[in-house]
């Protein structure tokens, strides 16, 4: 009697279960890469001009609000990622990031993020995400501030959970010391130079005098007359809202003044100054002198680390939802 053919051979066991979770991990690490900033072209083609509209306008009113777009995309991207959290509105029973110590009184744009998001409601509805928003809006502020423009990669979908606790861990202070800096961004995938890049934010906007004061009356790496400056509109104590220029050089213009300002010890946040020692001390010096020789090398590599900072934990594929309402969960 003629055999059976034999059966094709077949991977062992744990070497088919290798292959699968192979296959599983690469299709994850696919799903959770944004894409390009073509990302819109077909299902919302007037996204991106409607958002640099939006944030052109309110800068163009108030130059201020580009630091603080700015800064809203980077509290949120410290916070569970680049997910729009830091968008919610507190309610009965949910507590969200804008009362953290880091963001309490001091975050602003909200308004503009709203504007936006409501324009491309009425044309593209429940499409673009609150997350896309606010990174396509700090890259258009800095542009309309004279700074460096970036693709900016698309496609995060919005968080429907926030954390007070993580924003008030994450986000650095304006006392913290270098070494506390690296840690928070190399926590965030962040190189030592991209940290030094992306405090060149500072270049632009303002800081409250509670979050400087200390500095002023008790740090003695400071310029003197600079110190002296600042003390007229920031009493020792009292009352700490009044605003000084980040880089007195030029607070509304995105440039490397901010740099140069470091070398004179006329950084106004302690985490500030703590970039520049002097005297060859500390291990980001150079970049600060490279950075205040060149704008160039500065725009570079703030534009490359503006790039991997809105690429941290985004939500993509299925996770998450688009919010119709940027202020809250669907």
């Amino acid at each position: 009697m003629a055999r059976p053919p034999r059966a094709a051979a077949s991977l062992p066991q744990h070497r088919l279960s290798v292959v699968v979770l192979g296959l599983l991990l690469f299709r994850a690490a696919a799903k959770a890469q944004l894409s390009g900033d073509s990302y819109y072209d077909a299902s919302c083609p007037a996204a991106l001009l409607t958002i640099r509209t939006v944030v052109s306008a309110a800068v163009l009113l108030d130059p201020r609000m580009g630091a603080s777009l700015l800064r809203l995309h980077f509290h949120d991207c410290f916070v569970q990622g680049c997910d729009a959290s830091v968008l919610l509105d507190d309610t009965g029973n949910f507590t969200g990031e804008k009362g953290a110590g880091p963001n309490a009184g001091s975050l602003r744009g909200f308004e503009v993020v709203d504007n936006a998001k409501m324009l491309l409601e009425t044309l593209c509805p429940q499409t673009v995400s609150c997350a896309d928003i606010l990174a396509v809006a700090a890259r258009d502020a800095v542009v309309q501030l004279g700074g460096p423009s970036w693709a900016v990669q698309l496609g995060r979908r919005d968080s429907t959970t926030a954390s007070a606790s993580l924003a008030n861990s994450d986000l650095p202070s304006p006392s913290s010391t270098l070494a506390t800096l690296l840690t928070a961004f190399s926590n965030k995938g962040l190189t030592t130079t991209d940290m030094v890049a992306l405090s060149g934010a500072h270049t632009i906007g303002r800081a409250q005098c509670a979050n400087f004061r200390d500095r002023i009356y008790n740090d003695t790496d400071i310029d003197a007359s600079f110190a002296a400056s600042l003390r007229a509109g920031c009493p020792q104590s009292g009352d700490g809202s009044s605003l000084a220029p980040l880089d007195e050089s030029s607070p509304d213009g995105f440039d490397n003044g901010y740099f140069g300002g470091l070398l004179s010890g006329r950084g106004l946040l302690h985490s500030d100054q703590a970039l520049f020692a002097g005297g060859g001390g500390g291990s980001t010096d150079g970049l600060v002198r490279s950075y205040a020789a060149s704008n160039g090398q500065f725009s570079g590599d703030f534009a490359s680390a503006m790039v991997k900072m809105g690429g941290i934990s985004p939500l993509t594929g299925t996770a998450g939802e688009v919010r119709v309402n940027c202020r809250a969960v669907n």
